[in-house]
Order: structure tokens, then C-alpha cells, then sequence
């Protein structure tokens, strides 16, 4: 029996975890933390197991295999670390942290305990990223030229808590919203050259709604080039209330021999290629957001969103963020 716990709980996707457990017989919750009240109420309700006031609390008391990162977005460095030296293995909800330095001391713990981080980066698995990923497997977009995406969120500002907007807690908008879509490009950028990708980053921020929000920047424009690959990525805070999707993530993707847009909101991946006028590629079922992870670490197998993996997305995007409050200077990873 592998025994999974919840360190932090501040965001709805606890809900990758449960959704494991309840699906699995070789899954047990053990046990959860959460010290605000509030966040304990709104998203561990329906927990049987043991609540804990600390991450520290619960690995005293409790074995654990699994550790879910989903707390207040300052506060999962330490959780992880201190999940790693239990020997846990980390599955975290992004971001993973919030500094360069938080990231050091996480990298330093998953060397010393061989334990694996892994973030639910869980649009590597959607249908559309899928079918994209077969087309360019089989060479019907050629060569990948370059990446555009895009991604518009609500920030429904009545229902955020006050940490979120809080630079303090929250971190940077560079380190949050365009980290699938990092992911995404360092991935899409390393199986074209086989190999780790290095590059540049760099990023504007800025605060459309300042008097809503004094200091919580809402829009980033971010440049990056992963080895060959250059990338654009733009994300905000500020999609329409009235739209009928909360994210509206897009993403084209510009070959050699054509071009694929990938609408993750409305399911959709639109093709193009020199030789074929437009049409919409079929899609295959979803599958849970964690199951990548569990499927892996049941089967004593490293899960496909590898340490390193999550890692280098993590910096990257913390990079991006330190570009941004830097006047856009370039940083290299």
C-alpha cells in the first residue's frame, strides 16, 4: 500500500491526489495539512484522515510515500524540502516555488535523497497536445521553427484570498501562469535535438488594474529561445468575466511544413500544411491530471514529468520573473 498525504492546501487541485485514492486500491490518504481554517473548510472537507496544522506535523506522525504540494504558493518550498528528507516523493501543484533560492534548496534535496519532484504540468497529457504531439512524430509539420501561446485567465478578484495577491506569498506572475506553456516549449524543444535544452529568457510585467490591485501585476509577455526553438508566451490576468472559460490557453506551433493551433478551451487542434488545406485533428480521451505519476511510481519507474524536468520549467519561469522586475534584462539557463 503506497501512503499519499496532502502538504498545503490552498488550491483546488488537492483534488489529483484524491481523485488517485479513489480510484486506486494500491493508494491510501494518510493524512493532510492545512493551517488556515478557512482553506482546511473549503478544500479538506471531505478528508477523513487526520488533519495537521504543519507539513513538519504530519511527517512526524504519519509514513509517507507521496507527498501532494498544493499550499499557499510561498509556503511549498518548505514543504517539499521536508517531504524529500521523510523520503517522500513530491507530485506538486504549480508553481513548485517562488524564488531562485526556495529552488536551490530543492534541487539540493531531490540529489541527496534520489526522491522524485514531479509538477502537474497536466496539459502535456490533454487530447490536443497529444494529437499534436503525433503530428510532429510524424514529420507532418517538419522541423519546429517557432512557438506562439497565449493564455488569458479570470481573476474573479472577490473570490481570491488575500495571499494571492500578495507579492509576497503569491511570487510573480512570470512564475505562474506561463509555466505549462515553458513546459511545453523546453519539452517540445528537447525531443527535437535530443537533449536537455539550454537558452534565454526574458520578460515585461506589468498592472493594468493597479487601482483593483496595487501590486499584483496581471499581464506578462515573456521571450524565450529553447536551443533552437524561439518562443513567445503571454499570459494575464485579465480575461473577460462575461467569457464562457475561465483559461483560454492557445498555442501555434510553426514548422517547417506547416502550422498547428492547439485551442485547449474549446478542444480543438487546427492543422495547416503546405500540401493539405485546413482541418481539425481528431482527438482521443483525457485521461486524470496525476495519473502520469502514479502510473509510474506504482511501477518503481521515474514518472515522464521527470525532476529535471520540473526543475528547469520552474527556473525558467522564476527567471522570467526576475527579467521582469529587472527591466526586461535577458537571463540565461
Amino acid at each position: 500500500m503506497m501512503k499519499v498525504a496532502i502538504l498545503g492546501a490552498a488550491h483546488p487541485h488537492v483534488d489529483y491526489a484524491l481523485a488517485e485514492v479513489a480510484q486506486r486500491d494500491e493508494l491510501e490518504l494518510v493524512a493532510a495539512s492545512e493551517p488556515d481554517p478557512q482553506l482546511r473548510e473549503k478544500f479538506l472537507s471531505g478528508v477523513s484522515a487526520p488533519l495537521y496544522d504543519t507539513p513538519q506535523q504530519l511527517l512526524e506522525a504519519h509514513d509517507v510515500d507521496v507527498a501532494l504540494i498544493a499550499g499557499i504558493y510561498s509556503h511549498r518550498a518548505e514543504a517539499t524540502v521536508a517531504a524529500l528528507r521523510a523520503g517522500a516523493h513530491v507530485l506538486a501543484d504549480k508553481p513548485l516555488c517562488t524564488s531562485l533560492e526556495q529552488l536551490e534548496a530543492i534541487r539540493e534535496a531531490a540529489s541527496k535523497t534520489g526522491r522524485h519532484v514531479s509538477i502537474v504540468f497536466e496539459k502535456r497529457f490533454y487530447p490536443a497536445t497529444l494529437a499534436l504531439r503525433r503530428l510532429i512524430a510524424d514529420g507532418v509539420l517538419g522541423p519546429i521553427a517557432m512557438v506562439a501561446s497565449t493564455g488569458p485567465h479570470k481573476l474573479n478578484q472577490p473570490t481570491r484570498p488575500a495571499w494571492f495577491l500578495d507579492p509576497a506569498t503569491y511570487g510573480g506572475i512570470a512564475g505562474d501562469l506561463p509555466i505549462h506553456d515553458i513546459d511545453l516549449v523546453l519539452d517540445l524543444a528537447g525531443e527535437q535535438q535530443g537533449a536537455r535544452p539550454t537558452g534565454t529568457v526574458s520578460a515585461h510585467v506589468g498592472n493594468a488594474r493597479a487601482e483593483d490591485h496595487p501590486g499584483f501585476d496581471d499581464h506578462v509577455a515573456l521571450l524565450m529561445r529553447a536551443g533552437q526553438v524561439p518562443a513567445t508566451i503571454e499570459a494575464n490576468w485579465l480575461g473577460p468575466e462575461a467569457a464562457d472559460v475561465h483559461g483560454h490557453y492557445r498555442m501555434r506551433v510553426t514548422g517547417s511544413l506547416g502550422t498547428a493551433e492547439v485551442d485547449w478551451a474549446y478542444h480543438r487542434l487546427t492543422v495547416t500544411t503546405h500540401s493539405r488545406e485546413t482541418w481539425d485533428e481528431p482527438l482521443e480521451g483525457a485521461q486524470r491530471p496525476a495519473q502520469y505519476f502514479f502510473d509510474a511510481v506504482l511501477a518503481g519507474q521515474e514518472p515522464v514529468i521527470t525532476t529535471s524536468a520540473s526543475l528547469l520549467a520552474t527556473e525558467v519561469a522564476l527567471k522570467a520573473q526576475r527579467s521582469a522586475e529587472a527591466g526586461g534584462a535577458l537571463q540565461q539557463f
